[in-house]
């Protein structure tokens, strides 16, 4: 059944004016004053024409066209008149209308310069004498759920032919005879859901309709098409932003955990702007980037700064720059799909492999401007230590800790800091202190009990604000919105901050003719701790018996071997993490910018062409900061603030004044043309052949540069200057010289061009099956000259069964059975590689005192492209009326010619060489389920839950580069094993003498292991524990309405993932340090024989034990032998065995919310066509494996501690005028 059209068409002389507003876009207010008026009357515009078999609706644009009139007509009416003929010779338009619609049902309103052509109802239609007398008069108006008025509202009684349409104000009135059955009015209008009301003696029957929203959902958005989603072919996940929306996150990526099935979301910090690791249907390629393409409206996203993909796949590597949408306002965002399959990716080519997230913005719609404004305010909470994740001594524990090791003669580290009980112990044995003075200090310390958290952060407060308008008529429609948001960490001094612009405007130029301009820009700040100061790991690793402050409040500062750093001198020099984090700072300032212009020409009904350009221009600026009072200064100056630098070798000074400043700008400019024809043709003599056929021609150019340099002498306190040193004579400070002779600044510029064209052909019949066809070809500089010439096409091939159609078109309890398939193969080429031999041209060299060059890249002219093939399944499925739906996928995936590093000779110039050696396989599934449950009058229950599943297995001849620390935190690529696989080492148990941890490590056959290379002797002796990435997640959403309250809750699960604990000896390996505090498993630590019995907690060994360099010295790292390291100390090795590894599953309430929603009544009293509060947390708690400890899944022990996903609340407000 087709579904009714409503047009509403302009007078004479709004093209000109729409000109007029295109022209004055950069100023954006003139999408918010636009506005639809006339000031001629219509009885008084005449017109000449002269049609031959015309239909009405051409008929009425040369009207429209004449004069300064509006119509407003339902086209399926009009459409059914056919074509008429008709002549007029300044004619009124009064009795033009008049001729062409006697007869035909049809009646036409006039109200200023608006005409509204409904059909003729009981108001001209004539009624029998005796049932006038009995009639009863029903009037009301029809708005939106904005309180905006709707013209052209189809209103009828139910069962009948009599009603009429709503005039512009949306008012509508007319008559009908009384009866004894009850009256029900039918409201309908297109994009809206249709409205019953009965009728119970009311003078007015105001109604409100609201959209239609499963007629909006009938469409998936790749980005290249908008496609009918009853016929898609393809595996694409669509979820509209307001369903997903969390109060208070300002980033639309974390918003996307548990919602996407395929989908693996892998958070691993609570740090304010940390970026989530997104995997979609997990790893498609090794060396290169493993995220999804960012889709912004059609346009592909690039992110603000180029990282190493090695960076951005490694689990322990923190992304707090942000990726290509961080720039985007949520609020500004209206749909979200997410292409998995080949036959969804195609038409992106070589980008694709990983997946494709499309996002939509929102955009203007018909009727008066509304103005809406949405606030969220939002407490994070800190980290404390009565938290179950933090399971460390207070002061007390601490001191009876040393206390213990003292008793035991145990050599404590030369050079620590001289604090706490071992600090006191070292004045009284020094002759410093007496004996009470030594017992006053101890109790002191017992009852410091810093709370380096407290410190260190604090619950945060954070706030967002957006205000955006929408409006328009069928010629212009327009958004344009402004945000602002302060992200505050629960860090001290860390946050973010962002500033954005979106507008929008489509233009109806020509009846022919539709042109789109979008802006979108926005201004970030962020701030996050200088790399040489690590907060969590302070708290979690420094004893609470050291104060942060003196009684009187300053700093209490205390002192570190050359201040804790680096450098060349002797010193000890005072420390305070206060002072170091109030004269440090790692600022971010970025700025984008991107204009996007869309014009569509529909050259015939079934055929248009469209020319889209974008371009988008960002800046950012990265600074640390070191100021001249900070350790991590004095340590390179060899000297505190106030000393004056020591000069000649003896001094040792790098810096003499000042401090460091290290900073980064990176500029890109990113240009996209495409030109692209769109072809849809129904034919046969039910039309039930559908044909459709894209094809496209796209040109992209991404231009980037950067700068890196490295200043000393930075004064930022002192108005941002630099120490003069003009007087100094830098052979007085040598290492200072030979720092100022080096090179700190780097110069890089990137240049890539890419041309592209794709083609998309798809034929259906009626509604029981379609087929599709996609493909590809790119070329690109970055591809070198050998890999354009072998062009790889990206290609897919789907189709459609629609099984309810065709065999159980009768069954009422079946809405929908839909087996989808597809197969295609896309393909990635690393940047950079070239079959030919690339030389760098190098400034003069100082020695030769010639110009040299050096070799930038060697040749590789055998490298193919790896090719992903991928075979998808998928079956749809709807019962009783779309109350209850399931679906399900499986794929299989397998990438070829997988790129990787493989040694080779240093004789060939280098160590290593990419290579095109092994495959790589995804397996996986999903199954997903909504439904309603429960739908009773104004109360309803909503449930959805997605369930998926992927297995990933690299098989490779290579011989990887890696380190044995790669092996154990799984950053290794191990043939055979799953991407993530990691390693531990076999614990047997406790040395019933010693209580040391005892091994397997081959002691007593060392030659099976001779020879042998790393991974070898790796999995010889080891233990495979499992992956870092889960296998399963997935999320359970329930959403429960009544009336104005909603209440919803998604718990989001993920499975199948190994953590490992948080190293128990890693901070004394060296000896057991002062200023160190340590985990409470320690308490039950081995101390005597017997203990094994009771504890895996191995004892603490003197440094002064016989025993102890053969414990602290693996036999491996012998110099003799000729086994590869595989061990450093046996205890890295308890640290990192199969004992400390624990399940990684956890099951998290992710978001809560309360919402309530002003009710009509209500509205009324108040200025606001809608207004909601609501109240959400997110993060509430997380259940996971008790063995943790409560340590946080998302805090693996393969780094140091960090700060953990922290829960949070908020409070929202959304209003509208």
């Amino acid at each position: 059944m087709k579904k009714s059209r409503w047009c509403f068409q302009v007078p004479r002389g709004y093209w000109r004016k729409s000109w007029k507003i295109t022209k004055m876009f950069s100023v954006l207010m003139c999408a918010l004053t636009f506005s639809v008026s006339a000031a001629a009357f219509a009885q008084h515009e005449r017109v000449t024409l002269n049609f031959r078999q015309a239909t009405v609706r051409q008929v009425l644009n040369e009207i429209q066209r004449q004069t300064r009139l509006s119509f407003i007509y339902n086209t399926e009416q009009t459409e059914q008149l056919g074509q008429i003929s008709v002549e007029a010779h300044n004619e009124s338009v009064t009795s033009l209308l008049d001729r062409i619609l006697t007869g035909t049902g049809l009646t036409w309103k006039i109200q200023e310069d608006l005409i509204l052509i409904s059909q003729a109802g009981p108001e001209t239609t004539a009624i029998p004498q005796a049932q006038e007398q009995e009639t009863v008069l029903l009037t009301g108006t029809v708005t939106d759920i904005q309180k905006m008025p709707l013209p052209g509202v189809t209103v009828k009684i139910a069962g009948t032919s009599f009603g009429t349409s709503t005039d512009a104000n949306g008012k509508f009135r007319f008559s009908y005879p009384k009866n004894k059955a009850q009256i029900v009015l039918e409201f309908s209008f297109v994009g809206m859901q249709t409205t019953s009301v009965k009728y119970a003696g009311q003078k007015e029957i105001d109604v409100i309709l609201y959209e239609d929203q499963k007629e909006l959902d009938e469409v998936v958005v790749t980005g290249y098409q908008v496609l009918d989603k009853r016929t898609q072919t393809s595996a694409i996940t669509t979820v509209k932003a307001e369903d997903i929306m969390i109060p208070g996150v300002t980033s639309i990526d974390q918003m996307l955990e548990g919602r996407i099935p395929e989908m693996t979301f892998m958070l691993n910090s609570g740090e304010v702007g940390a970026t989530p690791r997104l995997r979609v249907r997990g790893t498609s390629t090794l060396l290169g980037n493993r995220e999804p393409l960012w889709v912004l409206d059609g346009i592909v996203m690039t992110d603000p700064v180029d990282v190493d993909p090695d960076d951005l796949n490694n689990p322990d590597y923190l992304n707090i720059i942000g990726n290509a949408i961080a720039g985007i306002n949520p609020q500004d965002i209206e749909r979200i799909d997410v292409l998995k399959d080949a036959s969804a990716t195609a038409l992106y080519g070589t980008r694709a492999a990983n997946g494709v997230i499309v996002v939509t913005t929102k955009k203007g719609r018909i009727g008066k401007p509304v103005l809406s404004y949405s606030h969220s305010s939002k407490i994070t909470r800190r980290p404390r230590y009565t938290d179950r994740n933090i399971n460390l001594m207070n002061s007390q524990e601490r001191v009876q800790f040393g206390k213990a090791l003292a008793d035991q003669h145990y050599i404590f580290p030369t050079q620590m800091p001289l604090v706490g009980y071992e600090g006191a112990l070292y004045r009284l044995q020094s002759g410093l202190t007496d004996y009470d003075t030594f017992l006053n200090e101890v109790t002191w310390y017992e009852q410091v009990n810093t709370d380096w958290f407290d410190i260190l952060t604090g619950d945060a407060y954070s706030h967002s604000h957006t205000l955006n308008v929408s409006g328009g008529s069928d010629i212009v429609r327009y958004y344009a919105s402004l945000g602002y948001d302060r992200d505050n960490g629960v860090s001290n001094t860390t946050y973010t901050e962002r500033y954005t612009v979106t507008a929008k405007m489509d233009v109806q130029m020509t009846s022919k003719m539709l042109m789109a301009i979008k802006l979108n820009g926005n201004v970030q700040k962020k701030n996050h701790l200088v790399s040489t100061l690590d907060a969590m790991d302070y708290a979690y690793n420094t004893t609470r018996a050291l104060p942060c402050f003196n009684e009187d409040g300053s700093l209490f500062y205390y002192e570190r071997y050359r201040g804790g750093y680096g450098g060349q001198g002797n010193k000890y020099l005072r420390y305070n993490i206060v002072n170091e984090i109030d004269n440090s700072s790692s600022g971010y300032d970025g700025k984008g910018i991107q204009v996007d212009l869309n014009l569509k020409y529909n050259i015939l009904p079934t055929w248009d062409v469209t020319a889209t350009g974008s371009y988008s221009v960002s800046s950012t600026l990265q600074e640390d900061w070191w100021g001249d009072k900070t350790a991590y200064v004095a340590a390179l100056k060899n000297g505190e603030y106030e000393d004056k630098p020591i000069p000649g070798d003896d001094g040792k000074c790098i810096l003499p004044y000042g401090g460091i400043l290290k900073t980064k700008n990176s500029d890109t400019e990113n240009l996209t043309f495409r030109l692209q024809s769109n072809y849809r043709k129904l034919f046969g003599e039910d039309d039930q052949h559908l044909i459709t056929a894209l094809l496209g021609y796209e040109v992209n150019m991404l231009r980037s540069k950067s700068m890196n340099n490295e200043v000393r002498g930075y004064l930022k306190e002192r108005g941002m200057q630099f120490a003069d040193m003009s007087s100094l004579n830098l052979d007085d400070y040598p290492l200072y010289k030979e720092w100022l002779q080096q090179n700190h600044l780097t110069l890089t510029r990137g240049l890539t061009n890419q041309l592209s064209l794709y083609l998309s052909l798809t034929y259906g019949y009626r509604e029981y099956f379609t087929l599709n066809v996609n493909g590809r070809t790119d070329a690109s500089n970055k591809f070198g000259s050998r890999s354009n010439e072998r062009l790889l096409p990206v290609w897919s091939v789907s189709g459609m069964w629609n099984i309810q159609e065709t065999f159980l078109k009768e069954a009422s309890w079946l809405s929908e059975m839909r087996l989808r398939m597809s197969y295609g193969m896309q393909g990635n080429m690393l940047d950079g590689q070239t079959p030919n031999m690339l030389i760098t041209q190098q400034p003069i060299n100082s020695y030769y005192n010639e110009n040299v060059s050096n070799v930038y890249q060697f040749p590789n002219p055998n490298l193919k492209w790896e090719e992903t093939k991928q075979t998808n399944i998928g079956l749809d499925m709807s019962f009783f009326n779309g109350r209850l739906n399931i679906g399900g996928d499986f794929y299989y995936k397998k990438t070829e010619n997988v790129f990787s590093w493989v040694n080779v000779a240093p004789t060939n110039g280098l160590t290593s060489y990419l290579m095109n050696n092994g495959s790589l396989k995804n397996v996986g599934y999903s199954v997903t389920l909504s439904a309603t449950p429960v739908k009773i009058n104004d109360f309803a229950w909503r449930i959805s839950t997605s369930y998926s599943a992927n297995k990933n297995k690299t098989q490779t001849d290579a011989v990887e580069k890696y380190e044995l620390e790669d092996y154990l935190a799984g950053t290794a690529i191990i043939s055979g094993e799953s991407v993530g696989t990691f390693y531990s080492y076999e614990f047997l148990g406790l040395n019933a003498q010693n209580g040391t941890p005892v091994f397997d490590d081959y002691t007593d056959r060392r030659h099976l292991l001779e020879d042998k290379s790393l991974e070898d002797v790796v999995r010889m002796v080891m233990t495979k524990s499992g992956t870092r990435e889960p296998v399963f997640s997935g999320n359970l959403f329930n959403t429960f309405t009544w009336r104005g309250i909603t209440l919803s809750f998604n718990l989001a699960y993920s499975l199948g993932s190994k953590v490992r604990l948080f190293a128990l000896y890693e901070p004394i390996i060296s000896g057991v340090s002062a200023e160190n505090n340590v985990r409470k498993e320690f308490v039950n630590r081995w101390q005597v024989p017997g203990d094994e019995k009771r504890t895996r907690i191995p004892a603490i060994i003197n440094r002064s034990d016989e025993m102890y360099d053969y414990y602290n010295r693996h036999w491996s790292q012998e110099q003799s032998n000729k086994t590869k390291t595989f061990a450093y100390n046996l205890w890295d090795m308890y640290d990192n065995s199969d004992i400390r590894v624990v399940s990684g599953n956890y099951l998290k309430m992710q978001t809560l919310t309360l919402r309530y929603s002003l009710q009509p009544k209500l509205l009324k009293k108040t200025p606001f066509s809608s207004a909601s509060v609501s109240f959400s947390t997110q993060n509430l708690f997380t259940i996971s494996a008790k063995a943790l400890k409560g340590q946080d899944p998302s805090q693996a022990g393969f780094a140091k501690p960090n700060l953990s996903v922290r829960p949070n609340y908020t409070i929202g407000l959304n209003v509208s005028f």
